[in-house]
């Protein structure tokens, strides 16, 4: 009996030992996907010309991005979210955003807004991940977007970094067309 009880302890001592590694790797793993997610959120607010990035800050805990500091209105406010809201990994995101000046604050955003607020998420998205792709030369590329439709220009160098760079516009959420405009300066 006295043996059961001491084979049972040690077996217990020895599995948590050996499972400490893993939950410490795991830990980690967490640790280093949220700070990729706050950078990619980092970039993504700094690359939108319709905000002042630089008055606000992110956090990222599990997967949710915390947004606070302030912007001039509601419609800043929004914007910021949605543009970190599609960001892979995200859970969610916790809006602390502080409101410093009501003259513009409407409480309906009319439809044209709302649009505008859309193709500015669309065009911060879609440049953003140009931007990361180690495949493609993103600062040469431009993107412009008018009611959901993303118009590609500027230059690449292959036809292979052309179709990567449409097939990356067109698997942005919300996308209704690529316009490619693109030129190729080198043959393959």
């Amino acid at each position: 009996m006295k043996r059961s009880i001491l084979s049972v302890v040690v077996f217990g001592a020895i599995t948590s030992f050996a499972a400490a590694p893993a939950l410490a790797e795991s830990k980690w793993e967490d640790t280093a996907k949220d700070a990729w997610i706050d950078g990619k959120a980092e970039s993504t607010l700094l690359f939108n010309t319709h905000l002042n990035s630089f008055d606000i800050n992110t956090d990222v805990q599990d997967g949710v991005i915390i947004l606070t500091g302030k912007v001039d209105n509601s419609v800043d406010k929004k914007l910021a979210e949605e543009l970190v809201v599609g960001i892979d990994g995200v859970a969610s995101v916790d809006n602390q955003l502080t409101i410093i000046s009501n003259d513009n604050d409407d409480p309906l955003i009319d439809e044209q807004t709302s649009a505008q607020l859309t193709d500015a998420k669309i065009a911060t998205v879609v440049k953003s991940r140009l931007l990361m792709d180690s495949d493609i030369s993103g600062l040469d590329i431009d993107v412009d977007v008018t009611d959901s439709n993303v118009v590609l220009k500027g230059t690449v160098e292959s036809e292979s970094e052309r179709a990567l760079a449409i097939q990356i516009a067109k698997n942005t959420a919300e996308v209704a067309s690529v316009d490619n405009q693109l030129t190729v300066t080198k043959s393959e």
